[in-house]
């Protein structure tokens, strides 16, 4: 590269490098600092997302490829890095707090999510093979150690080591159906891919072969079935924190990745794909949903729910075209809203000297704590889809990009599904409400998961409300 293709590239990956910095030196400044001061590294933290969120709106725009066409920043990366650095910062300020309380508050769990957050945001512009392959790493790697980060704890360590071996199963999978493509297309540049494979290239064997590793390699990075097993126990097991953040961010980027890969790099073969794209969703909302009803842990209820909504969400794949793409791109903010905010009041609760993840010891929290009650019955019925809440819009318009390429029989099998999942939330809501206290709820509100809860909950009432402004600016930065 000649010197100006050089500072484009060093200005355009300005906000992953700031936070890559930024976190070596977070990590080193704490070794001079002492432990009473670990809350401060979170609310730096916060400071350096909030300038790398501002890079990347100064510098949207620079939709030329870079680093020899392998990184871009475009509309569509610049939603994502900046959904991805308010998911990171939601997620910190609601572990300021917990952690103290679950004696685990050490530096480096906000350095890591600030390595998290680099690899999301490489994944955000990766258009390259190798880059979604080295982002993917990045950020996996990260997300294991804060998974066990809970090292007292056997449940942490058990999930940890289940991620872990899994997920490298996943990597390798994927990796293989990358290299695959790579033999057949002589490139991993995904847009070159799309030039070099066309119609002719659907019956090649090889081919089908690559997209099938490559459905199941994405498939576990966003827990669609058959590939969701491991969420369960790993939702479960990893901090409450981390839970959140597993939740929501490697969810949203494994569909970042997946728009562009089969959206872009191999739309002109979607006859291969799209059919088992209808079945893993199909699956997936069955899936979700009906073991979502006999949860009694809220956490593993919220991990079942989970895999439900990554149901919905590829329906919104299956549609395609510029419908289908913003109506994903809607669906995965308010989800990030609403899931962070249902676990932003799970971490105040567990703050006090209550601390229970049962749904039955949720009884009657109404009467003592109205507030926060109120703010859960706002999230839960989002989650379910009730309008007017934005989870409600969210699935609407899935429907409308499905009714809108004539696949009202899938539109009308996800409408029976978002009845069934309805039931998981208002069967918390009536247990809120319904029935009297069976305990003492000793709930301790520190600033850090308030201000994340008034967040959330004005984000979810916000999209509600106005949700086709939101749909608008999913629409301007899908890919074209």
């Amino acid at each position: 590269m000649d010197q100006d293709a050089i500072i484009q590239s060093l200005i355009t990956s300005l906000p992953e490098m700031t936070v890559l910095v930024a976190a070596c030196l977070l990590l080193m400044l704490d070794l001079v600092w002492r432990r009473q001061r670990v809350a401060v590294i979170g609310y730096l933290a916060i400071v350096v997302i909030a300038i790398a969120a501002l890079e990347t709106l100064l510098i949207a725009g620079q939709t030329k490829p870079v680093y020899n066409g392998m990184f871009v920043l475009d509309g569509f990366a610049v939603f994502f890095k900046l959904l991805f650095c308010l998911i990171t910062a939601l997620c910190i300020l609601f572990s300021i707090g917990y952690l103290q309380q679950e004696q685990i508050e050490h530096s480096e769990y906000y350095v890591l999510l600030l390595f998290a957050l680099c690899g999301l945001m490489i994944l955000a512009s990766a258009v390259d093979l190798i880059i979604i392959y080295v982002g993917l790493e990045l950020m996996a790697l990260s997300v294991y150690l804060l998974t066990g980060f809970k090292r007292q704890s056997p449940l942490s360590n058990e999930a940890a080591l289940k991620y872990v071996i899994l997920s490298a199963l996943s990597s390798s999978v994927l990796l293989y159906g990358m290299s695959l493509l790579y033999g057949l297309a002589g490139t991993t540049n995904i847009a070159d891919i799309a030039a070099v494979i066309g119609p002719q290239a659907a019956i090649d064997p090889l081919l089908i072969f690559a997209i099938v590793f490559l459905i199941g390699g994405l498939s576990f990075k966003i827990a669609a079935v058959p590939f969701h097993m491991w969420v369960p126990d790993v939702y479960q097991g990893a901090p409450t924190s981390i839970t959140a953040f597993m939740s929501v961010g490697p969810k949203a980027v494994g569909f970042a990745v997946l728009l562009r890969v089969f959206l872009q790099g191999l739309l002109p073969v979607s006859e291969i794909w799209l059919g088992l794209f209808t079945v893993i969703a199909v699956a997936t909302m069955a899936a979700g949903s009906i073991a979502a009803l006999v949860q009694h842990d809220i956490k593993r209820m919220l991990a079942y729910s989970s895999i439900a909504h990554v149901g919905f969400t590829l329906l919104g794949v299956v549609a395609g075209g510029e419908a289908g793409i913003a109506s994903v791109m809607l669906y995965l903010l308010i989800y990030s809203f609403m899931n962070l905010g249902i676990f932003a009041s799970i971490i105040v609760i567990c703050l006090g000297s209550f601390g229970s993840e049962r749904i039955e010891d949720y009884t009657g929290l109404s009467r003592s704590h109205p507030v926060l009650a109120m703010l859960m019955l706002i999230y839960l019925f989002s989650l379910a889809g009730i309008p007017p809440t934005a989870g409600f819009f969210a699935k609407f318009y899935i429907f409308v990009a499905l009714i809108e390429q004539q696949h009202v029989a899938l539109a009308v099998i996800a409408v029976m599904f978002s009845a069934v999942a309805a039931f998981i939330y208002i069967r918390i809501v009536m247990l809120m409400y319904m029935r009297s206290p069976t305990g003492e709820f000793a709930i301790h509100l520190k600033l850090p998961p308030q201000l994340a809860l008034g967040i959330t909950s004005v984000a979810v009432i916000v999209i509600g409300l106005f949700p086709s402004w939101f749909l608008t600016l999913a629409q301007i930065a899908i890919l074209r």
